[in-house]
């Protein structure tokens, strides 16, 4: 059993390297889901991630002997920088595992630490076989990501400042990959106030937990595919698994697509960087079925590298209609370009950028087709400036955007 007196001496023991995440209420999420929405800005810590917390308090644990080991951990980058911050910390090496597929920022990172890296597997599921062997044959102490409630009471000190800063919350929500945050969480949070709903979120295409919770027994899934890295997750951990059952009230899965919508929606309303796993909690608000409450949503991380960071940024405007393409079929003849541009300036649009094809049929003369990717404020708009070249005559139909 997890005791309240182990969450209040992992409490003083995780802000020797925390820093404080205070929460901030959020006007913007408050009206888009109709209740009272704060955030847990996890994002912020020392590493970028709320796993520096479990980690740290893990390794204090340990007698100097194991520590003397040296430390392995697998990790898709959160963990990996916790337990090479904490090992550092503690002057002792460590080496982590982590996916092919993990972020470069988050390899630098965790390298800047001190820490050796040794990429494998294309999932951390992988990543971790590979670590557990190479702990055992090399001597090592090994320190696992989730499936630990020693871990899991270092994550679960985030409960005890929400609650802190926030007595009367309702509701929590908390990301979901492996289940060891999820476990800090929602036991803690349960034992201060018993009432309080504690809400899993999963990204659709890695809901380990879910399809667990629905079998009652840990279920691993075949693959999994989603751009939150950090909860591809295949199975939960089997030694937290009793924990989310007893306490987790509701699990809500989130389709990647929602996830690319809620980076703008944080970098435009709170100037905050979030990373695709720690926007799932702020994707699941629209999927709340009550209102008027005191919600957290807690924001697991920040470490997204900036190649991934430019991509969702693209994909997120053009499913925003915020930029969009429109083809216009116009005579070969000097003029045409200027009018086709001075009613898209009319309309308030603004071309990024534009491509003339004089090649597009044997009769220049008649048609050749120009292509325009244009900046909008939305949808309507979008339709206005199309309608308005409609209007002047103009065969304009939206096509693929180019960028």
């Amino acid at each position: 059993m997890l005791e309240l007196k182990d969450f209040e001496k992992a409490t003083e023991i995780v802000q020797k390297v925390t820093r404080p995440t205070h929460l901030v209420y959020s006007d913007y999420f408050s009206e888009q889901c109709g209740n009272k929405v704060y955030i847990k800005p996890e994002n912020m810590q020392l590493t970028g991630a709320y796993k520096i917390r479990g980690a740290y308090y893990k390794i204090s644990t340990l007698s100097d002997e194991d520590r003397s080991k040296g430390l392995v951990a697998a990790s898709a980058g959160n963990h990996a920088q916790g337990v090479a911050y904490a090992a550092k910390a503690y002057g002792v090496p460590a080496t982590i595992v982590m996916p092919t597929t993990t972020p470069l920022i988050k390899v630098n990172r965790t390298e800047s630490y001190g820490a050796k890296v040794i990429l494998k597997g294309d999932v951390y599921d992988e990543a971790a076989d590979f670590a557990i062997k190479y702990a055992e044959e090399k001597g090592m102490t090994f320190i696992h990501p989730f499936d630990d409630p020693v871990v899991a009471t270092g994550q679960g000190t985030i409960a005890m400042e929400i609650i802190k800063d926030l007595p009367l919350v309702d509701a929590i929500l908390v990301p979901v990959g492996g289940g060891g945050l999820a476990t800090g969480i929602s036991v803690l949070a349960k034992q201060l106030k018993p009432n309080i709903k504690i809400i899993a979120v999963e990204p659709a295409g890695a809901n380990s937990l879910q399809k667990s919770m629905e079998a009652g027994k840990v279920v691993t899934m075949k693959e999994v595919h989603t751009i939150a890295d950090g909860t591809a997750v295949k199975t939960p951990g089997k030694n937290v698994f009793p924990y989310l059952q007893k306490n987790i009230d509701e699990i809500i899965t989130v389709e990647d697509d929602e996830l690319v919508v809620a980076f703008l929606d944080m970098v435009e309303n709170h100037k905050m960087v979030v990373e695709n796993s720690g926007l799932l909690t702020i994707a699941a608000l629209k999927h709340l079925k009550f209102k008027d409450q005191k919600v957290v949503s807690v924001l697991s991380g920040g470490n997204i590298d900036i190649i991934t960071m430019s991509n969702v940024v693209q994909h997120g405007l053009i499913m925003r209609d915020r930029i969009f393409t429109v083809s216009v079929m116009l005579p070969d003849k000097p003029g045409e370009l200027v009018k086709v541009a001075k009613s898209v300036a009319d309309s308030q649009g603004n071309v990024v950028r534009l491509e003339h094809n004089q090649f597009v049929s044997i009769d220049r003369n008649h048609k050749v087709e120009l292509k325009l990717t244009i900046e909008a404020f939305g949808t309507d708009h979008k339709r206005k400036i199309i309608s308005d070249l409609k209007a002047k005559g103009y065969d304009a139909n939206e096509t693929g955007v180019m960028m």
